[in-house]
Formats: C-alpha cells, structure tokens, sequence
C-alpha cells in the first residue's frame, strides 16, 4: 500500500498485487517492477468527471509504463452536539433545515444548495472537529442575507425559543444590526 500524502495514488493492478513497495518520499512514484524511484510523467488526464488524475508513468531504469491515479483525501467532518455526542457533518440536514425555515419563503432551492455549501465549506476551515452552535451560527449569517423571516424561523429553533418574546428580542436584534453585506 502507498504511503500516507496528501493525494492516494494507486498503481495499475496487475503490478499491486503480491507487492508492496517500499516508501517513498511525497511526490515520488517507485516503479512498480524495479521499485526504483526514478519514474517520470508520459501522460496525464482527469478521470471520473475530474474527480481523479490518470496518469501515464515511465520507469526511467527499466522502461517499464505503468498508470497511477490521483485523488484528494479528503477528512471527515465531524460535528460536536450540544449533548456532547459527535457524529459526521452531513450537508443534507442543513439543506433540510433551511428548507423548512424558508418554506413558502421566495428562496430558490440554488440558493438553498449554495447556502449549505458556502457553510460546508467555512466550517471545514474550522477543522476536523466542530461544534453544531457554529454550524447553525454560519446558516443564520447566510439564511440573513437571503431572507429575514426564515432567518426567525431558523433562529427559533437553533437558539430554542420558549415564547413570542423570544421572537420580539430577535427580530429588534435584526433590525438593529447592519444590513447584510
């Protein structure tokens, strides 16, 4: 198996297989029958709707050509609850949620998508490790900019209202703040 980089990078089967070549330094590729780490690029395509590399290599010892392929290694997202129970992030119960805050709402089902991937996306920056508080404080900002009454709706459940002050406190906080940029 290859070793741990920021991308995996496979070898074509019929060489992996009964092998297990020695580690290599990031960016080297050992040939696949000499296992010398002189290889260098002949050809490179995206595979898998660009989602991967493919890539044409030639061992500069032996000649031998061989394909590899490059993805990203993603690491998994996983959000802390308020109860202090972890579990992985999943876009979809963000898209849920704003969906129901925005129902009847002029919100397109784009903007929706864009909303959850923009905070996807900040939230990752955070680290592998973050807190459902900040994910709902993330949907708030975006939910602000594109409409304030699904903004409210989302508030009452993200900050648990009890009762119609609640309400009145958050939409004068609202009111108050600047306008969305």
């Amino acid at each position: 198996m290859p070793p741990s980089t920021s991308a995996i990078v496979w070898c074509c089967r019929e060489h992996a297989v009964g092998r297990r070549p020695r580690a290599a330094s990031v960016g080297t590729v050992r040939c696949p029958l000499c296992l010398t780490p002189d290889t260098r690029v002949v050809d490179s395509r995206t595979a898998e709707e660009g989602a991967t590399i493919r890539r044409r290599r030639s061992c500069q010892a032996c000649g031998h050509r061989f394909t590899t392929y490059e993805r990203l290694e993603e690491v998994p997202l996983t959000v802390i609850k308020r109860s202090g129970r972890r579990e992985p992030f999943d876009r979809a119960k963000i898209v849920v949620g704003v969906q129901l805050a925005a129902k009847g709402r002029p919100v397109s089902s784009e903007q929706i998508e864009a909303l959850a991937a923009d905070v996807e996306d900040a939230v990752r920056m955070e680290g592998a490790e973050v807190s459902s508080e900040l994910i709902g404080a993330r949907v708030l900002r975006g939910l602000r900019r594109l409409d304030e009454v699904a903004y409210l709706r989302f508030a009452s459940v993200h900050k648990s209202f009890d009762d119609a002050e609640d309400f009145e406190r958050e939409a004068r906080l609202l009111a108050t703040l600047d306008p969305p940029s």
